[in-house]
This record gives C-alpha cells, structure tokens and sequence, in this order.
C-alpha cells in the first residue's frame, strides 16, 4: 500500500504562503500544513485553518528566522543582541550540548511554541522544525520530551531515499543529512511516535516543481511517504532565495498530479490519519 502526506511549510509565515496553503487544499492534492506560530501571518494562518477543517495543521517549531516566542531575557544564550536567534551558530550549538542552562533555555522556547499551538484551538496533526533543526540530538531529545507533554504523535523525520530520485532525475550532491535523519526516525519511535517511512523534498527544496512532484508520486515507495513543498502566491519578506514558490504551488494544483495519484491507488492522507 502506498500512503502520501503532501506538506506545505511555513504556514503562517506570510500571508502569500497562507494563500497558497488554503488554495492547495481546496483545489488540489495537499493534505497538510506546518504553523509557524510566531509568524508574521500567524493569526491570519489560524483564521484560514479554523474555515478549512479538512486541513491538517501541525507545529512548525521555528528557532531561525521568525522571533521566538519567550523574551529574549529569558532566553540570552538562543538569541543575539536583537533578539533573534541564532541557534544555528556553531558555538550555541556545541552549548546545547555542552551546558544544562541553554538546554533548559531551549526546553522553555520550544514548550512555549507548542503552548501558542494549543492557544489557537486547532487539533495537533504533526510536528517538524523549520530548517529540520530538531535534526540536532539534542533539539530532537527536547521536542520528544516538551512535545510528550502537549500530545505530540507523529513526527517528521526527513529520510530521502534518492534511489527513488534517481528513478526519474539524478538529485547532486552529497546527503549529509541521512544519518541525521535516520537518527530521529529511531529515536521519535522509539518515543512511541509515528514517522513516516520517507520524506520527499530534501533534495529540491524550494524546487519541487510539477514534473519533480509528478516523478515523485510516479515512483512512490510502499508505505506511508511525507512530501513536502514550500507553496506561496508570490514573494514575501522572508522569501528564501532561489525558491520556486509560485511554481511549487502550481505543483500542487496540477490535475496531472491527482491522476497519477489515483492512477497508482496512492492514499492521500494526514498525519492524524496514520
């Protein structure tokens, strides 16, 4: 049997991304969205989420780019001298392992993110991290633990299988993420998570165009697969460079794409509904 999650990140980032997510819902295959809590565009995420119950809404634990959500006092060693974070710095990563302090100071961050989750009301489908910083053992460690207490089931673990890739186009360069990957997929189920079995988008992130996302579903692997795309109307001030957003979401609305997925009996589903 073959199981699709199709994701869409950074909900709540921007209104332009908010746009997409609803319009790929309602109009094409996409099953899932990921919720910066902290972003910009948060409350109007919330608002589209609560019209579109069919939609399942997940935390996107943000620790890069977007504010956190405690003060920065409270969180010195995380952030910089405006604030912002800069966990993916070399030296605050090795403290994370290194020091008690930064990991209660993480602990604190991520519980308060899933506290902002809970205050909106919409049910907990998944959780994943922006940038897949829960790949860091200790920030997977912190999520399993923070995200024990709030109802945490399903998590993503981002394992790619690029045998399937090269199947219909070659992915270049080195993945070193996969031993990462492989890492919290072990350890969240051993936690008494799911996770799905494979994770598409690693290799194209920003540019699962149509025909990717079309060889993708083509040469779906048995079992329950996660895609992800990052969908928008058009740019936003957080636009990542090089992103292919309106082309992503184009991907999803492609008519194409829903045969294929009906052609190859693919269940498309949400986490919640593993």
């Amino acid at each position: 049997m073959k199981t699709a999650i199709i994701t869409a990140d950074d909900f709540g980032v921007s209104v332009e991304v908010n746009a997409a997510v609803e319009q790929a819902h309602r109009e094409g295959i996409l099953t899932v969205t990921s919720l910066m809590v902290t972003g910009a565009a948060a409350m109007d995420a919330v608002r589209r989420a609560r019209r579109t119950p069919t939609l399942g809404v997940g935390l996107h634990i943000a620790l890069a780019e977007t504010p956190p959500a405690l003060p920065p006092a409270e969180i010195p060693d995380l952030v910089d001298d405006a604030g912002q974070f800069r966990i993916e710095s070399l030296p605050v990563a090795l403290a994370l392992v290194g020091k008690a302090s930064v990991r209660r100071q993480l602990e604190a961050e991520i519980d308060a993110q899933f506290a902002l989750f809970e205050a909106t009301g919409l049910p907990l489908d998944h959780v994943n991290s922006h940038k897949h910083m829960h790949m860091h053992p200790v920030i997977a460690a912190t999520v399993l633990k923070v995200g024990k207490r709030h109802g945490m089931t399903t998590v993503r673990a981002p394992v790619e299988p690029r045998d399937v890739l090269a199947k219909f186009e070659k992915a270049t360069g080195l993945h070193i993420a996969r031993p990462f990957a492989r890492s919290v997929q072990r350890r969240m189920r051993s936690g008494g998570m799911k996770v799905p079995d494979h994770t598409f988008g690693l290799a194209w992130s920003g540019a699962m165009h149509t025909e990717r996302l079309r060889g993708v579903l083509r040469h779906l692997p048995d079992g329950v697969s996660e895609v992800y795309l990052h969908p928008a109307t058009g740019p936003y001030p957080l636009s990542a460079p090089g992103y292919q957003y309106e082309a992503e979401l184009a991907a999803l609305l492609d008519p194409v794409a829903r045969t294929i997925v009906s052609d190859n009996d693919i269940t498309l589903a949400r986490f919640a509904d593993l």
